[in-house]
């Protein structure tokens, strides 16, 4: 604020209209300021040349205020559905124009960003796609022959789509499937969730395991019959990616850039997001399905994850990004001086 009183001005009206227009409020935007004004010392005095969020909301807006303070070029990732569902309060347009370059993790997201940036900066909009090490590939499988069981992996949130799943087992276990689920993760649908168990007779039917490291959450897929993902809104979740490289198949719904991965009778089943019976009638399938035609299925979903979410793969996507934009700016003007210019 004493020695670059007009970056600290232009920062503070930045931080000042984005809290007005968003329900996190003024002072938390404040608060983001001022986390701002120190790491702008803090990568000042370690000579950092570039910032990456890893994702579009409140950490891209710190980034863009260490930019409006001074402080390196700056780039973030766009994951799934939280800066779309308020993409005017969390100003995606201004950060999209602020930014070195934005990254979504999927063509959908990418379309997205597109649909709210302005059309100058489509340039700046690349896909780097998540990805699974070879610790999923190597880990890879046969499905047990026996095995009755699927599981949904994810926060129990209401976009996840739980509660129509519960209703899907209800209506197999009714028509007399002998099927089982296991819902792993934790979060605030999570006694929501019991209670509909409860009530629909299932407790002997689905368990609710809690919060699963990764090593768990590739035991419960490796003892699963497939993985279902009954989805209301996502990106592209790194839990299909996961399954498959499991050699897996998937159940999901047509929603956002799940069908960029899930296809249907090649890897696995999509349906209509928000419809149970459709979603048990795929259930049912898998679990009616010959184990024969499920490994076709998985080793189908391995070799398109291996092909476009391979970790090596992606991490090299990204880092020649953050190479072109380093050179580019050493070349416009010397990288030592930059951080002593006001970006505006």
């Amino acid at each position: 604020m004493v020695t670059r009183p007009l970056m600290f001005l232009r920062a503070l009206a930045l931080a000042l209209r984005l809290g007005w227009g968003s329900d996190r409020g003024l002072l938390r935007h404040i608060a983001y300021l001022a986390e701002a004004a120190y790491l702008t010392q803090v990568l000042r005095d370690d000579s950092i040349e570039h910032v990456h969020a890893h994702f579009g909301t409140n950490a891209a807006t710190v980034a863009r205020l260490i930019r409006r303070l001074g402080g390196p070029p700056f780039s973030f990732t766009v994951h799934g559905i939280d800066l779309f569902d308020a993409p005017v309060a969390l100003d995606i347009r201004g950060k999209v124009a602020d930014a070195a370059f934005a990254v979504a993790v999927c063509d959908y997201t990418a379309g997205q960003l597109r649909r709210w940036s302005s059309l100058e900066d489509w340039p700046k909009i690349h896909v780097v796609r998540c990805s699974v090490g070879d610790d999923f590939f190597d880990a890879a499988s046969t499905i047990a022959p026996d095995a009755n069981r699927v599981v949904c992996i994810g926060r129990l949130s209401p976009e996840k789509g739980h509660l129509l799943l519960i209703d899907a087992m209800a209506q197999l276990v009714s028509a007399g499937v002998d099927a089982r689920l296991v819902l792993a993760g934790d979060g605030e649908l999570r006694s929501a969730l019991e209670d509909r168990i409860a009530a629909a007779g299932l407790a002997d039917r689905v368990t609710v395991t809690g919060y699963l490291d990764e090593a768990e959450v590739r035991r419960h897929l490796l003892a699963s019959r497939a993985l279902v993902l009954p989805s209301l809104a996502e990106g592209l979740p790194v839990v299909i990616m996961e399954a498959f490289a499991l050699q897996r198949p998937v159940i999901s719904t047509y929603v956002a850039g799940i069908p960029e991965l899930v296809r249907p009778s090649q890897n696995g089943w999509l349906v209509p997001a928000g419809n149970a019976t459709e979603l048990a009638r795929a259930i049912q399938e898998a679990i009616q399905a010959p184990v024969e035609e499920l490994h076709r299925m998985g080793v189908a979903g391995q070799s398109l994850v291996r092909e476009r979410h391979f970790l090596k793969t992606e991490v090299s996507r990204l880092g020649k990004l953050f190479e072109e934009h380093s050179s580019r700016r050493c070349q416009q003007a010397p990288c030592a001086a930059t951080a002593a210019q006001d970006p505006l």
